[in-house]
């Protein structure tokens, strides 16, 4: 994992504010993997991406990763903490493909990768789309069948298998309400997590320049160039004065 400076880190944040989607996803993972081309991040396997960003994330901001959420049954407001450590251990690859077989059905496919999932966002048909791009060989019986006509039953045992296969790709949480008891399932989106982090880091950090360049006329690479406990010491001082 870089660990980028504060101007590289603006660059990203700004990379972002022009997408939204996979696209905004995409422009973290580039700041995760600086070194890689968008090629290579997209055939990743979508696990592998996670991993990334949840090490971004504990790069920049720490382990300890603050979770708000409201209770699916009554409304309370969850709040707890999770290990962002335990979340950035990047997943075992895997080769060979996966099969299912289902009453006469018989299936061999990948999980989907990064590609795959920018490419379904943006189609028609999501799913269909995940279909054709990951299923390698499809048959009920001695027929070759196409992968958009595998039956609902088919379909569910592939999504299962493929979360098997790449678990870290769909993180979901059950967590207990206090306040009524009930168990509500929470999907981890660390890509929306880590971008409303940076957000507001981006955001209290350009600020921060504003007030450094009105009160001593450096420019904004030399006020990203002082370390923070420098920053911070001279906007005390203009506090202060």
């Amino acid at each position: 994992m870089t660990v980028h400076g504060s101007a590289g880190l603006l660059a990203a944040w700004e990379d972002g504010l022009a997408h939204r989607g996979p696209a905004r996803t995409l422009a973290l993972h580039r700041a995760a993997r600086p070194g890689a081309g968008p090629d290579d991040l997209l055939r990743l396997p979508v696990g592998e991406r996670e991993a990334d960003l949840y090490a971004l994330r504990r790069t920049l901001f720490g382990d300890r990763m603050p979770v708000l959420a409201d209770c699916a049954h009554c409304g309370e407001a969850l709040e707890f903490d999770l290990d962002a450590a335990a979340l950035a251990a990047p997943p075992e690859p895997g080769d060979e493909p996966l099969r299912v077989t289902e009453d006469g059905w018989q299936v061999e496919f990948r999980p989907p990768t990064v590609g795959d999932l920018t490419a379904a966002a943006s189609a028609l048909d999501p799913r269909g789309e995940l279909l054709h791009r990951c299923v390698l060989t499809a048959r009920y019986g001695d027929r070759e069948v196409d992968a958009g006509d595998l039956p609902e039953a088919v379909q569910r045992r592939l999504a299962e298998a493929a979360e098997r296969a790449d678990p870290a790709a769909d993180i979901t949480l059950r967590t207990a309400c206090p306040g009524c008891g009930a168990a509500t399932p929470l999907r981890l989106d660390i890509a929306a997590h880590l971008w409303a982090e940076l957000d507001f880091w981006a955001r209290d950090l350009l600020t921060d320049v504003h007030v450094l360049a009105r009160a001593y006329g450096w420019t904004e690479p030399e006020i990203l160039a002082l370390s923070p406990v420098r920053r911070r010491y001279y906007l005390e001082l203009c506090a202060d004065a």
